[in-house]
């Protein structure tokens, strides 16, 4: 179903990055596009430039996400929100659980619970995920993450069960490295920051993710694009690692 079978969209996490990118994107294909984010300034600067409709809204607030989709019927919806406490799970924080749980994977099923079932009965929508390569594959220190990842990634297989029969399309997007502001909010913003994450990489940009995007909605409406992988060319997932037993004193085996 083109872009011109759709008038309106939300996009969460809008405020940067990829969310900030889809909505620019979003905007030039003529959509009424709601950006919904915490950070009021940035949402507000996004809103001149594009003309989209700023919601300050914090996504785990769902009271404020019931209204919104009460009041209008979205035709796409992204959940793009997300936030990393990266910590190996032997030391995990009880709040970091929470907030993983709650901003990555609680909000996405609460707003695809509040706008999908509006999509079947219009028998007309897309819901794009965007999870992450984080619920696929396996790489250290982020066990929470990956496991909020892997929710999104099921929900997105599940959505298709549960409207088929109807024109309901669903896209889930798993970028790899992307050079937008994650890390800095992630890590904390220091040269040291981008030179481990960003500086001298070839990275895709926040506006490639959202190219990617723009071509699953523009696909024709007997076509589900229902997963897109992106990484850099120059980034792989997987490895092999073997430990030795612990010795009797409890030291790593030598």
């Amino acid at each position: 179903m083109p872009f011109s079978d759709y008038r309106t969209a939300l996009v969460t996490g809008a405020s940067g990055g990829i969310g900030a990118a889809v909505v620019e994107r979003f905007a030039r294909e003529g959509l009424t596009v709601h950006a919904i984010a915490r950070s009021a300034e940035p949402l507000k600067a996004l809103a001149e430039k594009t003309g989209c409709v700023p919601h300050v809204v914090d996504v785990t607030d769902r009271a404020a996400l019931a209204r919104l989709t009460s009041e209008v019927a979205f035709d796409v919806l992204v959940n793009n929100a997300g936030v990393d406490r990266p910590k190996k799970f032997l030391e995990a924080d009880e709040g970091d659980i929470d907030l993983l749980v709650d901003v990555n994977l609680r909000a996405v099923l609460h707003l695809c619970r509040m706008v999908v079932p509006g999509m079947a009965a219009r028998d007309r929508g897309h819901v794009i995920n965007i999870s992450s390569i984080a619920g696929n594959y396996n790489f250290g220190g982020n066990s929470t993450y990956h496991a909020t990842k892997a929710g999104v990634a099921m929900l997105s297989n599940q959505l298709r069960i549960d409207t088929f029969g109807r024109r309901v399309r669903v896209t889930e997007v798993c970028p790899g490295r992307v050079a937008t502001d994650i890390f800095a909010h992630v890590h904390g913003d220091s040269p040291e920051i981008r030179e481990r994450f960003i500086d001298g990489f070839e990275l895709p940009t926040a506006s490639d993710i959202a190219d990617a995007i723009a071509f699953a909605v523009a696909a024709p409406v007997s076509m589900n694009v229902g997963h897109i992988e992106i990484t850099p060319t120059l980034q792989v997932m997987g490895g092999l690692q073997t430990a030795k037993p612990a010795s009797p004193g409890g030291g790593e085996a030598r």
